[in-house]
């Protein structure tokens, strides 16, 4: 279990909250499936085959939001809608209106979706209770919101925020690289996104960023807003202005751990996941140091 992408949640540490009363509320939502005229379904589903709504290990809690939809493409339901109203045109000999195409292309779509493929998706979330976090595995922000969502309908109070830092992440950023030098426990990559006020996009990818083209860019006004980082020789990432942090990658020093530690697939899932939990854990904690903090009033 290795994330890739990560949006980053607080939570206080002193939520108080009891794991099996939280996997009581998330049984009251979970994922149903799509009924035959329902385009989508949503809901939890056990991270693991066969296992619980949270998969614990060592106090890390793993959840995921299942999602269901039906493959109906509104190109489909207009042919088959165009089709009904020529045949009402032709049999009955008068034009169809705006309004009675519109319930004609409700009708086809009520008629086409039991015979729609469906689509199924899960969004892996992991709650660090003792570190305050909530970190949702996800590249999309309307998909980490859709998990945010889901859980605080499903859950009493939750008490999830988005992170906020002291220093700015863009200026944060451009100070590193226009002094070509990264925080404690980091290294410079070679992907680079600079943006001006204006939101023309300068990108650099598998490019030195020791060039005098970058100083210059800087100096005209331009700041960075992603920057591929390594931490520790143990994780890459590229993180962004918004604090997203986007294409995670576990290097070989690190997974090679977990090779040859498991008898099972179980086990190995297990072991994976305290590794990946344990180090992205630290990982954040140089990150906040590296913003100068976290800011006092999250929102």
């Amino acid at each position: 279990m290795w994330f890739k992408n990560l949006y980053l949640y607080r939570l206080p540490k002193q939520w108080a909250v009891d794991p099996a009363a939280l996997e009581e509320q998330l049984a009251r939502l979970t994922l149903q499936g799509c009924s035959a005229t329902d385009p989508r379904s949503i809901g939890w589903v056990a991270p693991r085959d066969g296992g619980a709504l949270i998969h614990s290990v060592n106090q890390q809690w793993l959840l995921s939001l299942g999602v269901e939809e039906k493959l109906l493409p509104a190109s489909i339901v207009k042919r088959f809608a165009s089709d009904k109203a020529k045949a009402i045109e032709e049999t009955e000999g008068r034009r169809i209106g705006r309004k009675e195409m519109r319930e004609i292309q409700e009708e086809m779509t009520l008629e086409l979706l039991p015979r729609a493929f469906v689509r199924r998706r899960s969004t892996f979330a992991w709650i660090d209770r003792g570190n305050g976090w909530l970190v949702v595995d996800s590249a999309s922000p309307a998909k980490a919101e859709e998990f945010l969502e889901h859980l605080r309908k499903s859950v009493d109070g939750v008490p999830a925020k988005s992170l906020k830092v002291i220093q700015s992440p863009s200026a944060a950023m451009t100070d590193w690289v226009a002094g070509g030098e990264a925080p404690t426990g980091f290294t410079l990559d070679q992907d680079l996104e600079l943006r001006s006020a204006e939101k023309a996009t300068v990108r650099y990818v598998k490019h030195s960023l020791e060039g005098e083209e970058i100083r210059q860019h800087i100096e005209a006004g331009k700041v960075v807003t992603r920057l591929a980082m390594t931490w520790n020789d143990r994780i890459s990432f590229v993180l962004d202005d918004n604090l997203q942090i986007k294409r995670l990658a576990f290097l070989d020093i690190l997974k090679e751990q977990a090779d040859g530690q498991a008898d099972n697939e179980d086990e190995r899932f297990d072991i994976d996941f305290t590794l990946m939990s344990g180090e992205v854990a630290q990982l954040l904690d140089d990150l906040l140091a590296a913003f100068g903090g976290e800011a006092a009033a999250a929102v």
